[in-house]
C-alpha cells in the first residue's frame, strides 16, 4: 500500500502550547515563521488541517502569493495544492472560508459517525467527501486512497493537536517541523501539538531524531525525522 510522505508543521510556545486555553490566541509567531509555512506548502501536493483549524475565518490552505506558486511550477507541481479537511464527525461548517475559495479541489475526510445530513451538506460544497473508518478516520486507508486517486505523494499537515496525535499514533508521520517561540501561555487546558488519546506507555511514544536546528531572531526552527518502529531503540 503506497502512502504519501507526511510532514507535520507546527509552532508552539516554550511551554508546548499552540494556543491559549480559550483558543483566542493561536497566531503568535513571526513573519519568518509564516514564510516557512508557505515554503513548506510549496513542496506539498496536498495540505491538510482539522475542522477546528479550517473553521477560522482566514484559513484557506492555499499556496499563497504568486512567488510560491511559481516555485511549485518550477519544481513540477501543480500551481495550487489540493486541500484536505479532516473532520471525523463532519462538524466542519459548509460556510467555512475554505469552501468559498475555489482555486483548487477541497476534500473532506470523515468517519461513519458523521451524520448523513452533515455529509450531504458537505458534499454540496466540497469536491469530494471520503468516509474512512467507523468511530474515527482511518488515516492509513484515507492516505492510500489520496495517493492512488489524487496522486498525493507529499502531504503537509498543519494541525490541530488532535489530528496530529492521530497521525503520530497511526505511525503515518515522516517528518516534524517545529517552530519554538519564546513565550509562555500556561493553562491546563491549552492545546498542544499532539492532544487526543496519547500514549499510555513509554514504549508507545513516538520517537524523533533531530535533523536540523536553525535560529531566526528569537525563534528556533527545528526539523525532526520521525523514527519508525524498526528504527527505534
Amino acid at each position: 500500500m503506497k502512502l504519501p510522505f507526511v510532514l507535520v508543521n507546527m509552532a508552539m510556545t516554550a511551554d508546548g502550547k499552540i494556543a491559549t486555553a480559550n483558543r483566542a490566541v493561536s497566531t503568535f509567531t513571526s513573519r519568518r515563521d509564516f514564510e516557512h509555512l508557505l515554503e513548506l506548502r510549496a513542496t506539498a501536493d496536498a495540505v491538510m488541517s482539522g475542522a477546528r483549524t479550517v473553521g477560522k475565518e482566514s484559513v484557506n490552505l492555499g499556496p499563497g502569493p504568486a512567488r510560491y506558486r511559481r516555485r511549485r511550477l518550477e519544481s513540477g507541481l501543480a500551481e495550487y495544492n489540493l486541500r484536505i479537511v479532516a473532520s471525523g464527525s463532519g462538524s466542519v461548517s459548509p460556510r467555512a472560508e475554505i469552501f468559498r475559495r475555489r482555486f483548487s479541489p477541497v476534500i473532506v475526510l470523515a468517519s461513519e459517525r458523521a451524520a448523513q445530513g452533515k455529509l450531504k451538506r458537505l458534499r454540496e460544497v466540497a469536491d469530494e467527501v471520503r468516509v474512512c473508518g467507523e468511530k474515527e478516520i482511518d488515516f492509513r486507508r484515507a492516505f492510500a486512497w489520496l495517493r492512488e486517486k489524487w496522486n498525493v505523494r507529499r502531504l503537509l499537515c498543519e494541525g490541530g493537536g488532535e489530528l496530529n496525535e492521530a497521525l503520530f499514533r497511526a505511525g503515518l508521520v515522516d517528518e516534524l517541523h517545529l517552530t519554538l517561540s519564546p513565550k509562555i501561555f500556561g493553562g491546563r487546558h491549552a492545546p498542544t501539538i499532539a492532544d487526543g488519546q496519547g500514549a499510555m506507555k513509554l514504549r508507545d511514544a513516538t520517537q524523533l531524531a533531530l535533523k536540523s536546528v536553525r535560529r531566526a531572531g528569537a525563534e528556533l526552527f527545528l526539523v525532526y525525522e520521525v523514527l519508525k518502529r524498526g528504527q527505534q531503540s
